[in-house]
This record gives C-alpha cells, sequence and structure tokens, in this order.
C-alpha cells in the first residue's frame, strides 16, 4: 500500500527549460528501473516550472529512491540546469 509521498518544485535557469524538460522525460525510464518507487510523476507548471511527484510503500523505499540514480543524475545536473537545487519539497506519510 502507498504510504509515503514526495513533491519537488524544480525551477530551470532562463535558457534550460527544455534541458530540464528532456531530463525529467528520461528520469521516467531512470525510475522505472527502481523497484522501490512504483508512482512518478513528472509535471511542468509553467515555461520554467516543473515539479515531481511520487509515492511509495515505505519510509525505507523513498529514502532509498532518494540515493538512487534518479537523484544522483539530477543533483549531478542541478547547478548547470536549475535555479536552485529544489525550490521547495514537501514529504508526506500516511498511517
Amino acid at each position: 500500500m502507498i504510504r509515503h509521498a514526495l513533491f519537488v518544485r524544480l525551477e530551470a535557469k532562463p535558457g534550460k527549460e527544455q534541458a530540464v524538460a528532456d531530463f525529467l522525460t528520461a528520469g521516467l525510464e531512470m525510475t522505472n528501473r527502481e523497484a522501490t518507487t512504483p508512482v512518478w510523476f513528472a509535471l511542468r507548471f509553467s515555461p520554467t516550472t516543473f515539479g515531481v511527484f511520487d509515492a511509495f510503500a515505505s519510509e525505507d523505499d523513498r529514502q532509498a529512491h532518494l540515493v538512487g540514480n534518479m537523484a544522483n543524475a539530477l543533483m549531478a545536473s542541478a547547478d548547470e540546469m536549475l535555479a536552485s537545487p529544489r525550490r521547495s519539497s514537501l514529504s508526506t506519510s500516511w498511517r
């Protein structure tokens, strides 16, 4: 059962909007390889503002995602593509 979720808002640097969109498109394949991340959505709120919503069965699964390939790739590209690494995030759990 899904009980944990994470939402992260991302703001692209000027001129890097397409790079962020392309990265998030590729991110679906990366995340699909994570057995512990059954739900992952990339969103575009405006030409420069993006978001990622993902959900997990357990806190351990969420933590595994946060140190997984997608998160590592995002952090490696953040300085180049993003105005700030993570503008805001919401992490929640349901019992």
